[in-house]
């Protein structure tokens, strides 16, 4: 991972929420919260909530009297997050790095990660974090991708970036949202974390966009590939995103598009 995937800020924060949250994001969230909600923690701390579409999920599941703690290591992602939550009491919003949880040990019920596990950087103290901070008996719960080659619109934007950059193709969603994808790998993370009875199920959905265009506009501009393409290419953005919305619509069609996407979620018990 470099120093650019972190970077949600500028004009992707909202980006990201507008369009990227309904093209993969809402059913893994309905999925996630669901699971959380069955087992109804009356304190749930969320890391990497990013724009909160996970966090909105959650709330209406719990308990009235439920804590929740939602957190981001990019305060610009919690500001979009912060204008987009109905008014909620049992909701506190606060900047903390997943690494180093600002955080009494044995604080909460369940702690919750969407899509986020991947972007820490020595993944073992992430989750030796998530663990401390859980009582005991308490459930981690998260969500990664699974590879690139299983999720069809990433792995087409990626191919489409490496034909208009072909000396030195953005890796970015290869690298990072689709790099950590071993299940086995996590599963003995989690274990020298300190964590029991990790269970993993693999739970596929379908991405739909209404064009092309819209899901290339999505992942080149409100994604850190943003950040990519104008590295490579600084008055280049627009074209780039052309670029990939022709490829897209070679592959899937005029029109409103679909592909296949897939990710692992994983329960851990402290």
């Amino acid at each position: 991972m470099t120093a650019a995937d972190k970077n949600f800020a500028g004009a992707i924060p909202a980006l990201y929420d507008r369009l990227l949250v309904p093209l993969i994001f809402q059913e893994y969230a309905n999925d996630l919260a669901g699971r959380v909600g069955r087992l109804k923690p009356p304190s749930l701390l969320e890391i990497a909530a990013g724009t909160g579409v996970l966090t909105r999920a959650t709330a209406p599941l719990l308990n009235p009297e439920a804590r929740i703690v939602a957190t981001d290591l990019n305060q610009p992602m919690l500001d979009v997050a912060m204008q987009k939550q109905p008014g909620d009491s049992r909701i506190v919003w606060r900047q903390a790095d997943a690494l180093a949880l600002p955080f009494d040990d044995e604080t909460f019920d369940a702690v919750t990660c969407q899509f986020g596990a991947m972007f820490f950087p020595d993944k073992v103290q992430g989750y030796r974090e998530a663990r401390r901070v859980l009582k005991p008996g308490g459930h981690f719960l998260f969500n990664v991708w699974d590879k690139l080659a299983a999720n069809d619109f990433a792995r087409a934007v990626e191919e489409a970036l490496a034909t208009v950059f072909p000396s030195d193709p953005p890796r970015f969603m290869s690298r990072t949202p689709h790099g950590y994808s071993d299940t086995e790998v996590i599963r003995a993370q989690l274990e020298t974390a300190g964590f029991r009875s990790v269970a993993v199920e693999s739970v596929d959905h379908r991405s739909r966009a209404p064009s092309a265009e819209a899901a290339a506009f999505t992942y080149c501009q409100g994604t850190p590939l943003r950040s990519e393409i104008e590295a490579r290419e600084p008055d280049g953005l627009d074209a780039a995103t052309r670029a990939v919305a022709e490829a897209l619509a070679k592959t899937f069609g005029s029109g409103a598009i679909e592909g296949g996407i897939c990710a692992h979620v994983i329960t851990a018990v402290r």
